[in-house]
């Protein structure tokens, strides 16, 4: 009778355990917010294990999703490292997930160890950047022996799977499915007038966008100095919106505006939730990465009807197509970003066509329905004792 009582007590098996860093506001974290909320929406029992909690578990509990928090404070420090392993451990080894799916470098060096040591009996790991974090050699082998217990491993763009490549992976575990954006969200009603009226922006000035936290890497410093290149010839009024929390930089970016002469053409807005409002109240998107794995940010942009200009690093070049929903460039070169934004600037009707190819491109291409239903399928297939070459959505051809 006690042990009846007791198994009652052990809420339901997941069909799938999410293991994921943290629940901040991130590209990473928001995908896996959309991934796991539709899947639980549509049947399946979803968990998510994160080490560090963030204003995305309240979205994800929203929907309906089960989430469970590392004590300790996460691996920021052994104490934390050391509860947040053997808590996963426990939670595993109690609720035996018949997938766990790790997101992030941190949650795949500790989750895959413990899911390996339970038996859960499907493994998936999902790298969404470029290898660029492996700066020591303790995080390559340790990567490149785990990849060897997962059943599958998925990148998000085909630069990633390339790299994956390269560590090892064997091509028949290789799965590629791209980010997934929400249309609707930036197609519902038209704010375009009442939102450049709250940012002191008139009906006509021609408005730049740029949303990506304030890191070295995202090449604000590159988008500033083109734009002090091309600033005389840029119709007037003109406007950059720059869009995304300060890491440390922002300073110096607005230091170097002032001495272009750019200070009051350049808005810093910081980390926002309107960003969809935001880029409809823009007329040019831009993302001049030097590193990226794909984006979801310059899938945003196509959503809302924005050539993008963009850098040829990571997926940014698989979600744009060159000369038809925007321009490629070269990472690092401000004057080629100069020429690419120049040349949208002085002629709406490309901005208009590229634009509009670009939002059918990403409702066609990069619609969240296809980036959950690859998810589904693959984890259909694996349970059923095939490889992530054999199934369809996410083969790579």
């Amino acid at each position: 009778m006690q042990l009846n009582a007791t198994a009652a007590r052990v809420p339901a098996q997941p069909d799938v355990l999410y293991v994921i860093t943290g629940l901040q506001v991130g590209g990473s974290e928001r995908q896996l917010s959309v991934l796991a909320s539709a899947l639980g929406l549509s049947g399946m029992k979803v968990a998510v294990y994160s080490f560090v909690d963030g204003p995305v578990r309240a979205v994800l509990q929203q929907n309906g999703v089960e989430v469970v928090l590392a004590p300790g404070g996460g691996p920021s420090t052994w104490r934390g490292f050391l509860l947040a392993t053997f808590h996963l451990l426990w939670f595993m080894a109690r609720r035996r997930p018949r997938i766990a799916h790790f997101f992030l470098p941190a949650s795949y060096l500790i989750g895959a160890p413990m899911a390996m040591l339970v038996r859960v009996p499907v493994r998936v790991m999902s790298r969404r950047s470029l290898n660029n974090y492996q700066r020591t050699s303790v995080a390559r082998v340790a990567e490149r022996c785990l990849h060897r217990t997962m059943h599958a491993i998925l990148g998000n763009s085909r630069g990633v799977v390339e790299q994956l490549k390269a560590e090892g992976v064997a091509p028949t575990r290789l799965g590629l499915i791209y980010n997934g954006v929400d249309n609707r969200a930036y197609q519902e009603g038209n704010r375009r007038g009442e939102t450049r009226a709250g940012l002191g922006l008139t009906p006509d000035a021609l408005v730049i966008c740029i949303v990506a936290n304030l890191i070295p890497y995202k090449g604000h410093g590159d988008l500033i100095e083109a734009l002090g290149r091309a600033a005389a010839q840029l119709p007037s009024p003109w406007r950059l919106l720059v869009v995304g929390h300060d890491t440390g930089i922002g300073p110096a970016l607005q230091k170097r505006a002032s001495e272009l002469g750019l200070r009051e053409n350049i808005s810093f807005l910081g980390a926002r939730d309107d960003i969809p409002a935001l880029l409809g109240a823009s007329d040019i998107g831009v993302l001049c990465s030097h590193q990226e794995g794909f984006a979801n940010a310059v899938l945003e942009g196509m959503a809302a009807g924005l050539p993008m200009v963009v850098t040829r690093v990571g997926g940014n070049a698989e979600a744009v197509v060159d000369g038809e929903t925007g321009f490629v460039v070269a990472p690092q070169d401000s004057e080629g970003l100069a020429a690419a934004i120049l040349q949208l600037a002085d002629d709406d009707t490309l901005r208009m066509r590229f634009g509009d190819a670009g939002r059918q491109r990403a409702v066609t291409q990069f619609g969240v329905q296809r980036f959950v239903e690859s998810h589904r399928v693959l984890y259909q297939g694996l349970q059923a004792g095939r490889q992530p070459s054999d199934v369809a959505p996410v083969a790579i051809g």
